[in-house]
């Protein structure tokens, strides 16, 4: 299966992201993705395989449980695909920086940067 067909499907993607704060047991990705999505234990577990199949996610078995974690090797396949597509958005993202530390620095400039204890915009 290619990489976009895995990663095309928002559950999959989902899971991933639950695995990339850390390893997690495949009955907590279950829980979480059956709250969040509406779907059966056993659609959950299909999920979960096609990932591993992929070679997106491993598992390792600690007991009777799974235990399932990023493989991040086929990410970096897909970023360095998307690598050639970067020059269409980063001088965007680039110009949107320097608009905002403009707009910071007017902020500052004028007295007019409220900003409470944290650092952070009210």
């Amino acid at each position: 299966m290619h990489a976009f067909d895995v990663l095309g499907d928002p559950v999959r993607r989902r899971i991933l992201e639950l695995l990339a704060e850390g390893e997690m047991t495949s009955g907590a990705v279950s829980s979480v993705i059956q709250e969040e999505f509406g779907i059966s234990q056993p659609a959950v577990s299909q999920h979960l395989r096609v990932l591993r199949d992929g070679g997106f996610a491993t598992v390792r078995p600690q007991g009777a449980r799974r235990l399932y974690a990023v493989n991040p090797e086929p990410l970096r396949d897909v970023d360095a695909w998307l690598d050639r597509f970067r020059g269409f958005w980063a001088p965007r993202l680039d110009a949107l920086a320097t608009e905002l530390a403009r707009g910071r620095r007017e902020r500052r400039r004028n007295g007019s940067d409220h900003r409470d204890e944290t650092g952070s915009d009210p």
